[in-house]
């Protein structure tokens, strides 16, 4: 006799999903002998209370977003945000005449930041939300390059003018995607020492007549820490003193835009220095929404070509764009307007500094360990990065991450890039939802696993490539 929960369809080889008696709507073993396909779409329906069940089930093996230390995306937001992005996850934004309101919020959030970011003439910075970050990037290279190659028109393109992107090693990914996808040379500063991000005049020494931009980033994805916009744009200044270089400044701020504006606000690395054309921020990370959204920003119309800006005869309306994606829900843009309206300059004040608090004082308890020696302290982004001590030889840090994620922390081990790839190091993000009472439980974690660490007579680590599928 045949499973149950086998269909009589099933094809020699085919896997099923196993259902649960109780999944059926009336009777126990009806869902049970007409179990869906893994790998083909059923041949029928299923009841929609089998269907979610199914999904929730295996959705249960991805384990706790709020206990992955590894993501700078939001893991919590309020009951109230989550009930605004229900009921706008059927907008479409793109169609901005159809949904004026929402195209009306991503509007006001672009001007909110142009001011936050100290635009010289806020009304005249433009913008956009995107994706995410990686979108703005992409939006914000694109805009680098077309500028450039207006400018150099008269031996653009040719085999002598390729144009090149001057950024740290430590920059995130797709910063090299934008280089590969657009056809720019990804000129990299690499770490030395101590320092883990980009050197202003070695970033300034790689500069040429085919640059067209520098990527400032500021809080790096390795350690948290910001890199040093002004010392950079002070870098180029004197460039262009010597060699009449003109090369424009992008700042990254992923993660930092977000965070700088609030906790250190004498800190100058936005619209204040003139050579800053545009600035990014990842809306889903410390701009407190859940994943979706980003913001591409400009210093004023001339440094975003109008060329790249398209005007759509659209559902009737003359509708202006700049975007790689079309279509998408307009839910994340109004929680980003949700979350700045609910918290204002203040409320995001407390919640970042509440943040910094917990990865400062976890630090500080890491570090106590005796185990560890820090490379940062928490004190920029609310992330620090952490190796083993000269004297521990028993383990590294790829088996404290693997012992860590037994207790269902998801901790982050890596190896450092070029210069550094002696370095090995694990990091830990801290957002808001993650407490100082997480904190302790983490550190009361860590304090049970180090007696069994210190025992090993070696570390287990054998591939360290392959010791964690982490990427920035």
């Amino acid at each position: 006799m045949s499973p149950l929960h086998k269909s009589p369809s099933e094809k020699p080889g085919e896997q099923t999903l196993a259902v649960n008696p109780f999944y059926g709507e009336a009777n126990p073993t009806a869902g049970m002998t007409d179990a869906p396909p893994k790998h083909r779409l059923p041949d029928g329906p299923l009841a929609p209370t089998t269907a979610y069940q199914l999904v929730h089930d295996e959705l249960m093996l991805d384990g706790n977003s709020r206990l992955n230390l590894a993501t700078f995306v939001t893991t919590w937001m309020e009951p109230q945000a989550g009930v605004l992005m229900a009921e706008c996850r059927d907008k479409n934004m793109i169609d901005k005449d159809e949904y004026p309101r929402t195209a009306e919020l991503e509007r006001r959030c672009v001007a909110m930041l142009a001011d936050l970011w100290n635009a010289p003439d806020p009304a005249a910075a433009v913008g956009c939300s995107t994706t995410g970050s990686s979108e703005a990037c992409m939006l914000a290279g694109m805009a680098l390059k077309r500028r450039w190659a207006q400018r150099n028109a008269d031996r653009y393109p040719s085999r002598e003018a390729r144009p090149n992107l001057v950024m740290g090693v430590n920059v995130q990914v797709c910063w090299e995607k934008f280089c590969n996808f657009w056809e720019v040379e990804a000129r990299q500063v690499p770490m030395e020492g101590d320092r883990f991000h980009l050197d202003p005049a070695a970033a300034a020494e790689l500069c040429d007549e085919n640059t067209i931009g520098v990527v400032g980033v500021l809080g790096s994805t390795f350690d948290g820490s910001y890199e040093p916009i002004a010392e950079l744009c002070a870098a180029l200044d004197d460039l262009q003193e010597r060699t009449g270089l003109d090369v424009p400044v992008h700042v990254d701020g992923a993660s930092g835009a977000m965070v700088a504006p609030f906790l250190d606000p004498d800190l100058v690395w936005d619209f204040r220095l003139p050579r800053v054309a545009s600035i990014n921020t990842s809306g889903h990370k410390y701009g407190l929404v859940y994943p979706g959204v980003g913001w591409a920003l400009w210093r004023d119309a001339d440094a975003l070509p109008e060329e790249l800006v398209f005007r759509v005869n659209y559902l009737g309306g003359d509708m202006p764009t700049f975007a790689l994606n079309f279509s998408r829900p307009g839910a994340q843009v109004v929680a980003q307007y949700y979350t700045f309206l609910r918290l204002g300059r203040e409320g995001f004040r407390a919640v970042q500094q509440a943040t910094r608090d917990v990865a400062r004082g976890l630090a500080e308890r890491i570090e106590a360990l005796g185990d560890f020696r820090l490379l940062t302290r928490g004190d920029e982004l609310p992330v620090f990065a952490f190796t083993t001590a000269p004297e521990v030889t028993a383990y590294d840090v790829f088996d404290v991450s693997r012992r860590l994620r037994e207790r269902g922390w998801l901790v982050p081990a890596y190896t450092f890039p070029a210069h550094r790839e002696d370095l090995a190091v694990i990091r830990i993000v801290c957002r808001n939802g993650f407490s100082s009472d997480l904190a302790a439980l983490l550190i009361e974690d860590l304090n049970r696993l180090l007696p069994e660490l210190r025992r090993q007579p070696h570390p287990f680590t054998h591939d360290r490539g392959a010791a964690t599928g982490f990427h920035h």
